[in-house]
């Protein structure tokens, strides 16, 4: 989705102006691309990172840049469980800023080191090309806060798409309270 909205972005109708291949497997996709299916892909880290190593392609754009800030990732729970453990939600989210912090004073090195245990099967110069990326391009959150922009944002991109019926409401769904106290206090 967020590919698609970034090439109508900039004047592009994915349905009409090029031939969009959708029928691959996803995991099947960087290898279609090497082995000479389409002139363009949208991979996933590290697989493009792989692709630009093995010289069979190059990125030439993040999708992730190009179609503004996305709350990509974000944590889930019912208001009952809120309720019944605020200080167990609280502590997730500082956790979560305790981390976030980190990765954005360290250094490419370093993060590389921290998590290259948890990619055992692929090459340590290709995660830390991948965070060298993700660095550089600002992808890494700063905190754990969906703010309306961002919230705004993924819904025209799943409108976009054809994805979604009807808008949510922000203020009934997204609750930064936890977020924003673990920003203010962990340091």
């Amino acid at each position: 989705m967020a590919g698609e909205f970034t090439l109508k972005k900039h004047g592009i109708d994915p349905q009409k102006d090029l031939n969009l291949i959708q029928n691959i497997d996803f995991a099947n996709i960087p290898s279609a691309f090497a082995s000479g299916t389409g002139e363009y892909v949208q991979l996933f880290e590290p697989q493009a990172a792989i692709i630009e190593k093995q010289g069979k392609g190059y990125v030439i754009a993040s999708f992730g840049v190009e179609s503004g800030k996305l709350p990509y990732t974000v944590f889930m729970t019912k208001q009952s469980f809120i309720t019944k453990n605020p200080d167990t939600v609280q502590k997730f989210a500082n956790a979560v800023q305790k981390a976030q912090n980190w990765v954005q004073k360290s250094s490419v090195d370093e993060i590389t080191d921290a998590i290259s245990s948890f990619f055992q099967d692929t090459d340590k110069d290709i995660i830390r090309s991948v965070v060298k990326r993700y660095k550089d391009q600002g992808s890494f959150a700063t905190d754990g806060i969906v703010d309306e922009q961002e919230w705004n944002n993924l819904q025209d991109v799943m409108q976009a798409a054809g994805e979604l019926k009807q808008r949510a409401d922000y203020k009934k769904l997204v609750n930064n309270t936890f977020a924003e106290k673990a920003k203010q206090n962990v340091k």
